[in-house]
């Protein structure tokens, strides 16, 4: 969650920096934008299963309003992953114990 302010959401001044090359997809995006970014990268460079990205206010969060920027970085897409995710760990625990009570025998 990133909140939504003016310094988050508007272009950045372009990056320079002498002893690293600066990948061209971050120049002068917001720090939202940027974020987005990265999350979606890891999410389809398949380092994580899934993300979650959202940006709200401090005057409506606390009211439960917020933003989605990108679909793919869903809240309902990050809950349906993590549900699928531990649906299987349940599984591999429940096989787990079946062999270990053959193994016992």
């Amino acid at each position: 969650m990133l909140e939504e302010k003016d310094a988050s959401l508007r272009p950045t001044k372009p990056i320079a920096l002498t002893s690293y090359k600066v990948d061209e997809a971050f120049q002068r995006r917001s720090y939202a934008k940027r974020y987005e970014l990265v999350y979606q990268r890891l999410v389809r460079d398949r380092l994580y299963d899934a993300a979650c990205f959202f940006t709200s206010s401090a005057a409506t969060g606390k009211n439960g309003k917020f933003t989605e920027p990108n679909e793919e970085l869903s809240i309902k897409n990050f809950a349906i992953s993590l549900h699928a995710r531990s649906a299987a760990f349940a599984k591999m625990g429940s096989e787990v114990k079946v062999l270990e009570k053959k193994d016992s025998k």
